[in-house]
């Protein structure tokens, strides 16, 4: 069972974080999204879920700015500003994280000095190491990782899980206002997955970030707060919900929208 929880709410009005507005987006000249309208408020919980090939993970690209998804129509507006047509990194520093499906190995660079190089950029000022070194043990101490995979290079011989538990400890210290998460459970076994739950939950509770879930499984969610559930398929949004439809996925599976095609 899908849990879900109350609206966040600022002076009695919704404080919008996220909004996208009849966003088409191509790659290689090739359309994937066509006209998707998608709302996210300040420290709420959405899931984005679809089979494989419908084009989840190409909205997550296209809201964090990967040039190679092209926009064609539509805007982006991230906390009252228009960001359609922003760069990475100026994504990236107003607070908009997204992990990988597949994270990149970066051999030459630690863990460690990736994660305060990132911060730094983040923040806009510089960390003092002692300060940083205290604050990174704390968030791996909750993932159940050890001190020396920060001395590591960057996702190089990490195994799935690692990798992912990797991310997600980027999550905890970047503190990003909007965290976008691709198929974060893909490939992990049970344990994997509850533990990245909990960085999840932490970053829920504490961080009072929003996050969007990109996913065609259930397993991440089942010990997650969700406020809204929103189903893409070939492209278009076909279905919006609260965290009971994530149930109704859960037992029939996405037939019932693939009929409505």
């Amino acid at each position: 069972m899908i849990r879900q929880k109350g609206l966040y709410i600022v002076g009695g009005n919704m404080a919008e974080l996220l909004k996208i507005k009849d966003l088409s987006v191509s790659v290689e000249e090739k359309g994937i999204l066509k006209n998707v309208n998608l709302s996210i408020n300040k420290g709420e919980t959405h899931v984005l879920m679809g089979p494989n090939g419908a084009g989840k993970s190409t909205l997550g690209n296209a809201l964090m700015g990967n040039p190679r998804y092209s926009i064609t129509n539509g805007q982006i507006f991230f906390d009252g500003e228009d960001i359609t047509h922003e760069a990475v990194d100026k994504r990236a520093k107003r607070g908009i994280f997204l992990s990988f499906q597949s994270p990149l190995e970066v051999p030459g660079v630690s863990l460690g000095n990736f994660i305060r190089s990132a911060m730094e950029q983040r923040f806009g000022q510089r960390i003092r190491l002692w300060d940083f070194r205290k604050e990174l043990k704390k968030s791996m101490d909750i993932l159940g990782m050890d001190y020396s995979y920060a001395e590591r290079d960057l996702n190089v011989g990490f195994s799935g899980g690692e990798k992912k538990k990797a991310e997600i400890l980027q999550l905890l210290m970047l503190k990003p206002g909007l965290a976008i998460l691709d198929e974060t459970d893909s490939g992990l076994d049970v344990d994997a997955v509850r533990t990245v739950s909990e960085g999840i939950k932490e970053y829920q509770k504490n961080m009072e970030g929003s996050l969007l879930i990109i996913t065609h499984s259930t397993r991440i969610l089942e010990s997650l707060t969700v406020d809204k559930t929103h189903v893409v398929i070939n492209g278009v949004m076909k279905a919006e919900g609260d965290g009971s439809l994530v149930d109704k996925i859960n037992n029939e599976g996405f037939e019932s929208f693939l009929e409505k095609e």
